[in-house]
């Protein structure tokens, strides 16, 4: 499983590319099937708020997962982002077994 990280408008370090690397290998426990995983990491500027966007894309055999959320800090975005390709992951996996 390869993992593709890009940030837009700014650099993220690499404790950030490290948590979401670790993150994401616990997706390949629950599907083993994943081909790649591309991240994009954004800021949004709300009248100086500054929101964290994260989006994740998974390519699997037979279609793709896709989750988008924002919050304040990027960890919590990433863990709201997870929350949901888990729920899809193993939607698409029962889909799949039950073909």
């Amino acid at each position: 499983m390869k993992i593709m990280t890009e940030s837009i408008h700014f650099t993220a370090d690499q404790k950030l590319l490290h948590l979401i690397e670790r993150k994401l290998q616990k997706l390949e426990r629950l599907y083993e099937r994943i081909i790649d995983i591309k991240v994009v990491l954004k800021l949004e500027n709300h009248q100086t708020i500054k929101d964290k966007i994260v989006e994740i894309l998974i390519h699997v055999p037979g279609g793709n997962l896709f989750a988008r959320e924002s919050s304040r800090n990027f960890e919590t975005a990433i863990e709201l982002a997870l929350a949901s390709l888990k729920k899809q992951t193993m939607r698409f996996k029962g889909k799949i077994q039950s073909n």
